[in-house]
């Protein structure tokens, strides 16, 4: 078989985990697999290196960004390397651009176009396990870009898809897929099989346990995906096209506190307003989430919309700018919200959802600012203060509700 295996920072966080990686490597080695092992910067060294970053100068480009980030695989991979030669296996570290993993040149936030596969294939064939740098490439101008938070994920599906590898094993801190973060739910229950579109939106609405645009690969490729732990043996969660017929209601309930409001308050009412405000947004790469624009009164309506912390200044800056073109009486934004959505294939044909979800909001005294909604999902934004209130309110109710997904 040929495994594709990805392992988190706190996988390889210091010297023991790195061996305890290391062994788990060789062992699957030895059972007479090939592996392509994909490693995220050890522990903090990420967000010690924007720390770094930000001592110097502030506001430094992205691309300056991430030319400094991808130092942190290149670590851990090397090490890694050294590791397993000392147990007596044959490895080889390669980071991005040895690969030939080429990427859009989005800097920190670029997307895989192609991955050259030659250079692995001809060392797993001399016999290496091949360790391969995580949420890096490589862009048409010869520079190396990044991924995104949790792009490592991304890495290593691409990868398999490629490959065309037999299994892709994503190795976290945890042994699966939750309803909640247990760590703050901590009666949420593991999952052992969860639907590539159900994955897909807790991982873009704040489940951290999978990059979203690693499910995006996976489900485009067919990609056999497992989440295990690092720590255990234990089984881990397949995340797959197809679920069994008897389920929960809701197969999750995620938190993003990465989020920011902003308000374009008392723009004019009339055609193309919301055309020009989202054009901008897309003009500076920036992502927009939950939108709400409001009823037009005296000639005037407000336009809100949630964006990435990450994002704020830069989307602050070009909508002050155009300020006078967008005929904004004021730009406000509002770091103190997050957002608290729950995930469910059942709930497209499952009437009431919706007044169970708004109803445990209510006893738990939490107030809702803006709503979004899809077949399969319900989003609120909140006050960040309350969302950890919200998910344990939330998950309580849902806790014991089972559907039926069987097909007349």
């Amino acid at each position: 078989m040929l495994i594709v295996q990805k392992y988190g920072g706190s996988s390889v966080a210091n010297a023991e985990r790195v061996f305890n990686v290391a062994r788990r490597i060789l062992k699957a080695k030895e059972e007479g697999n090939d592996l392509v092992v994909v490693l995220s910067a050890q522990g903090k060294t990420t967000d010690g290196l924007i720390a770094k970053a930000k001592e110097i100068n502030p506001k430094a480009s992205r691309r300056e960004m991430d030319m400094l980030l991808v130092t942190g695989e290149q670590q851990s991979v090397a090490l890694m390397a050294m590791a397993i030669n000392a147990l007596g296996g044959r490895a080889i570290s390669l980071n991005g651009v040895q690969v030939g993993i080429e990427t859009t040149n989005n800097y920190s936030n670029a997307r895989i176009r192609k991955i050259q596969t030659e250079r692995i294939e001809n060392e797993l064939e001399r016999g290496n396990v091949v360790l391969v740098t995580g949420f890096q490439g490589v862009n048409t101008l010869g520079d190396m870009t990044t991924l995104g938070r949790g792009g490592s994920d991304t890495s290593a599906v691409a990868l398999a898809a490629a490959l065309n590898a037999d299994v892709c094993e994503i190795y976290t801190d945890v042994d699966g897929v939750y309803t909640a973060d247990p760590r703050v739910v901590k009666d949420a229950q593991k999952l052992d099989e969860i639907s590539y579109d159900e994955m897909l939106e807790l991982a873009s609405l704040g489940a951290k346990v999978l990059h979203c645009r690693s499910v995006e690969v996976a489900k485009k490729y067919n990609v056999k995906l497992s989440v295990l732990s690092s720590m255990t043996d234990a089984e881990g969660t397949q995340v797959k096209e197809e679920c069994k017929m008897e389920r929960m209601l809701i197969s999750g309930v995620a938190a993003d506190k990465n989020v920011s409001r902003i308000s374009i308050i008392g723009v004019k009412d009339e055609p193309g307003k919301a055309f020009e405000v989202f054009a901008l947004m897309a003009k500076e790469k920036v992502s927009v989430d939950i939108i709400l624009q409001s009823t037009g009164r005296d000639g005037r309506q407000d336009i809100s919309f949630t964006i990435g912390k990450d994002d704020l200044d830069i989307a602050l800056k070009a909508l002050e700018d155009s300020k006078e073109r967008l005929t904004a009486e004021a730009i406000q934004h509002d770091d103190n919200v997050a957002k608290l959505s729950i995930v469910g294939a059942g709930m497209a044909s499952n009437p009431g959802v919706a007044a169970m979800f708004f109803e445990a909001m209510y006893d738990a005294g939490v107030n809702i600012q803006m709503i979004s909604t899809s077949e399969i999902k319900i989003t609120v934004l909140i006050s960040e203060e309350d969302i950890d209130t919200a998910m344990i309110a939330v998950h309580d109710k849902f806790k014991n509700v089972s559907v039926n997904m069987r097909k007349n």
